[in-house]
């Protein structure tokens, strides 16, 4: 029994003899070593042969029958219960990290022609350690008890404000849903209209993680194209004329950068109002408009309330805040509130409250005004540095939204391009993986947010000698 066991015992370990009896046992019942129905010996008998205590053994046992490794008989002694076996784990089994095409890496810092993260030299980080002091500070001294699932009511008012006098959004607190991040936002969305099953138009090309995102949630997508208009309403319907939903950026699509015009506005609208379906407006950029004023938001135009609008602070902010919201038309409010409430409550309070004081207190705007002339200077250096790279296969378009595309040569590999890049301290996103299956054009799109003036030149040159080769 002790072989089968490998019980030998270390008087100098900092660990305990009940615990070290303990692990020799259940280590042998998991690889197999003692099978079901063996018998062990009795507390007092293992503690003979081990030279320890009685209560010691007892111990190890009794713990050992709470973790349903073993069975007490009575009188007829300890066996080893009747578990399935346990397979043994994969030796260096590599899981990959979500969403590796989208997301570089996890956790570090943004790396030059990154999209979807702001400056991260320009992050305000003094103020925002003091409003998140603060914040915890508050959370610290509040009851404990739930709160409101949809978001801290002082967040929801400012957030409705804001909308109200930069999105041209006329809406009531009760109509905001705080999520987690537009990904939260997006999932609890499909959940309350239900659309698992359902068919949605997707923009061509678009974001690809809202094309994935949409499919694990069951739902069947149709790539639509986009041209100088925007999602061509048209071709949706003669696409997929069943669908119950269309997943846009009409503020700035992305990755064109182009503002979605007003009759195909109407159009859409149109098409909701007249077969039921819905319109999931994705306003990832907000008013962070770099040339000229935002349009105004596609849900200010929605009068037969078809229109559900996902805003974020990670784009104008920092996406680790993982914070965004909704809104939603009134009559769906309390069903989305409910939603919220069973299967997607609004995250941790330190961060919200935060944000509710970046916003009331005027730092948003003026953050806001910061990084666009930021960006600017920054996009400007960008376009100077790739116009001696212009021509041979190589075609630079103007800016959209915050980065520049680059269309590459037919044949061109983007991907590949992408992941030797990184080997070089440089993010490009490949351009291909934005289009639906068939439409796929390589090319590059480039983030101006974290590019360095003084070595922009530099990289742009490494970059595209990559292309080259």
């Amino acid at each position: 029994m002790n072989a089968a066991l490998d019980l030998s015992l270390d008087l100098r370990s900092r660990r305990t003899l009940a615990l070290q009896i303990h692990d020799a046992i259940s280590r042998a019942v998991r690889e197999g070593r003692l099978e079901p129905g063996a018998r062990l010996p009795s507390w007092r008998d293992l503690a003979a042969q081990l030279g320890v205590a009685r209560g010691t053994v007892r111990a190890a046992y009794e713990r050992l029958m709470d973790e349903q490794f073993l069975v007490s008989a009575g009188a007829a002694g300890t066996f080893v219960a009747d578990r399935p076996p346990v397979e043994a784990r994969p030796a260096d089994r590599a899981i990959r990290p979500p969403l590796p095409g989208l997301f570089y890496d996890h956790g570090v810092e943004p790396l030059p022609f990154q999209m979807g993260v702001p400056a991260q030299d320009a992050f305000p980080f003094k103020l925002w350690s003091r409003l998140l002091s603060a914040a915890a500070r508050t959370a610290a001294a509040q009851p404990v008890s739930y709160p409101d699932p949809r978001g801290l009511p002082a967040l929801r008012q400012e957030i409705a404000a804001y909308l109200g006098y930069a999105r041209g959004i006329a809406c009531l607190p009760a109509q905001v849903i705080v999520t987690a991040g537009f990904a939260g936002g997006l999932g609890l969305t499909l959940g309350a209209l239900g659309m698992r099953g359902r068919r949605a138009w997707v923009e061509s090309p678009g974001f690809p993680l809202t094309r994935h995102a949409l499919e694990l949630g069951g739902v069947d997508t149709v790539p639509v194209p986009v041209d100088a208009k925007g999602l061509d309403v048209g071709a949706g319907e003669a696409l997929a004329p069943d669908a119950a939903l269309a997943v846009v950026t009409p503020g700035q699509q992305a990755p064109l950068g182009l503002t979605m015009a007003l009759d195909r506005r109407l159009a859409l609208l149109d098409w909701a109002g007249r077969t039921g379906g819905w319109v999931i407006e994705d306003d990832y950029l907000s008013e962070l408009q770099l040339r000229g004023r935002a349009a105004p938001a596609l849900a200010s135009l929605d009068l037969a309330g078809r229109v559900i609008h996902i805003g974020s602070f990670s784009k104008t902010i920092s996406p680790a805040l993982r914070l965004g919201f909704l809104v939603v038309p009134a009559g769906l409010a309390e069903r989305f509130g409910d939603y919220a409430a069973c299967l997607a409550p609004a995250p941790g309070l330190e961060a919200q409250r935060a944000v509710t004081s970046f916003l009331a207190e005027g730092h948003y705007l003026r953050h806001l005004r910061r990084m666009k002339r930021l960006y600017i200077a920054r996009a400007d250096a960008l376009r100077e540095a790739l116009h001696p790279h212009e021509g041979e296969g190589v075609t630079v378009h103007p800016m959209g939204g915050l980065a520049v595309r680059v269309d590459l040569s037919e044949g061109v590999d983007d991907g590949d391009v992408a992941r030797r890049a990184l080997a070089y301290g440089l993010a490009p996103v490949p351009l291909s993986g934005w289009y639906g299956a068939g439409a796929r054009r390589p090319g590059l799109l480039l983030g101006v947010t974290n590019v360095t003036p003084a070595r922009i030149a530099l990289d742009c040159d490494r970059l595209f000698g990559l292309v080259r080769r």
